[in-house]
């Protein structure tokens, strides 16, 4: 069975790693502490001394004095990992952990997982192609040598970067070497391990570049197991769940964020909030249950995308997909029918358009719905959105009309704005449905917000959040003042809904009126 050796970097907080290292240890497996040289010694000492006992738990040799984006982080790295490759010689997997790290499975679970296959956990990706870093220096981390601390020195760091670049004092890349980059937290089998302190013994020339890289966390493990380790034996993730926000920040975990944990495909989180004390005491109790089965649902970072993205509607970080080209034409006329219950909308636009003889086209900005040939434009989304203009100038020249129906789903506000704003008579009709909670849980599952076995806690806090957003859409479009704007709803009679459908069409009421009646319209 997988023996586990955790490799904590801890700077702070001498109780909770006291009760962490224990925890830890008290399953059977080992664990080594790096203490931050920056931080008291009183508090080191406090550490020390409660842990004498174990003799499960070892220290680094060697404090080094941490900094962000500094070798100094992998440099504690290493002497937390060379103390345990000593210490624990029956150690089979050395797992990197932070203070804020806590288990998110059981112990049983871990190793379990551990012992599946015989692999590292290691995410590694080519570092010039791969697009994980999203902004900020990329090649230039790698080709200047970088020796001030980019937060404590700002100036000094940026002063030298610029010096290097205006006199060409570039570096090459090791040359065997291919550049990676990932995660800081892995968990590496021993012989992984050894291979890696093997390397840094045999090539200083190496060390020497790496030692000033900028944010060598980030590159030197993931270079170097993908040197020493074939392919078919790495699987590039992180066994750690964490998340960032757009600003490069941690997500932080607080107690309301159990059922969510338990939910990932991963052995331990971060990081989590200090505050949150009942959520740290329930995964620490979690960690030494046995028989404990897991619903993995896996929806935590697209439900985090999601919440945090409410905030950003109207807010422009990129051109609009909307391109600047000529009008749709002022003798035409687009009907927008707007629902969020596509097949509701679909069947309207299907005894719309064969009652009014108006050709219909369904979502095709958001599905691949079916179109005729017009040149590759139709072929992808991504081609279809980039040229939306275009796309609907094409459709009325193929159908030889100067009408055209089409769906779009409220999420879509750019586009109706656009739309509006074009000289071409834009017309739109909002479908207001009634959503139950058995729909609303479809459709996160649907748009990945949540799984089949999301825990019902997490869906119960979620489903709040989804009807408010969908309200919010439909408010959005109400006080846009589009110029031509109507509204029919499910709870309405269909007397009730045939005039505004009358005035969209520009239909008699008594076309409308049937166009309402259709007797399925509503059903789910």
């Amino acid at each position: 069975m997988a023996k586990i050796a955790f490799i904590l970097l801890t700077h702070k907080d001498p109780e909770g790693v006291i009760s962490q290292a224990r925890r830890l240890s008290s399953e059977g497996d080992f664990v080594s502490i790096h203490f931050d040289a920056r931080a008291s010694q009183a508090d080191f000492a406090r550490i020390q001394t409660a842990l004498a006992d174990d003799p499960a738990i070892a220290f680094a040799r060697r404090r080094v004095k941490c900094g962000w984006g500094e070798w100094s982080l992998v440099a504690a790295t290493l002497e937390a990992v060379k103390a345990a490759v000593d210490a624990f010689p029956q150690a089979t997997h050395f797992y990197m952990i932070s203070g804020d790290c806590l288990p998110i499975k059981t112990a049983e679970y871990v190793h379990d997982f551990l012992d599946a296959e015989d692999v590292d956990y290691i995410e590694s990706v080519d570092f010039f192609t791969s697009g994980w870093i999203k902004t900020g220096m990329r090649e230039d981390r790698l080709i200047y040598r970088h020796v001030f601390n980019e937060r404590q020195s700002k100036w000094l760091f940026y002063k030298s970067y610029e010096i290097q670049r205006a006199l060409g004092l570039t570096r090459k890349v090791p040359e065997d070497l291919q550049m990676m980059i990932g995660s800081q937290w892995w968990c590496l089998r021993r012989q992984t391990v050894e291979a890696v302190l093997e390397f840094c013994r045999a090539r200083p020339a190496v060390m020497r570049f790496f030692k000033t890289t900028w944010i060598p966390d980030e590159t030197f493990f993931q270079t170097l197991v993908r040197h020493l380790v074939p392919d078919r034996e790495i699987r590039s993730r992180t066994p750690t769940f964490l998340m960032f926000t757009d600003y490069g920040m941690p997500v932080t975990f607080y107690n309301d964020h159990y059922d969510l944990l338990l939910g990932q495909d991963f052995l331990f989180a971060r990081k989590i909030s200090p505050d949150a004390a009942d959520l740290k005491t329930r995964l620490g109790e979690l960690w030494h249950e046995t028989a404990r089965a897991f619903s993995i649902s896996g929806e935590g970072r697209a439900l985090f995308s999601f919440l945090t993205g409410r905030g950003r509607i109207g807010r422009r970080f990129a051109p609009r997909f909307w391109e600047v080209e000529s009008s749709l034409g002022r003798e035409r006329t687009l009907y927008v029918v707007v629902c969020k219950k596509w097949h509701v909308a679909k069947r309207l636009v299907e005894q719309a358009g064969a009652r009014a003889g108006i050709p219909r086209v369904e979502y095709l900005f958001n599905e691949l719905c079916p179109l005729p040939a017009l040149g590759g434009i139709e072929t992808t989304l991504s081609k279809r959105n980039r040229h939306r203009r275009a796309l609907l100038r094409m459709l009325f020249d193929y159908h030889r009309t100067d009408r055209l129906l089409i769906c779009v789903d409220p999420a879509e506000f750019e586009l109706l704005r656009d739309l509006s704003a074009d000289r071409v008579d834009a017309r739109i009709l909002e479908i207001e449905c009634d959503f139950t909670d058995d729909y609303l849980i479809g459709h996160a599952r649907r748009v990945g917000l949540a799984g089949e076995q999301s825990p019902a806690g997490v869906i119960e806090r979620l489903l709040p959040t989804i009807r408010f957003d969908l309200k919010f859409e439909s408010d959005r479009m109400r006080d846009a003042g589009f110029p031509a704007f109507e509204h029919i709803r499910q709870g309405a009679t269909p007397r009730e809904n045939a005039l505004p459908i009358a005035r969209f069409l520009g239909v008699d009421r008594d076309l409308a009126h049937e166009i309402a009646a259709t007797e399925y319209l509503f059903l789910d």
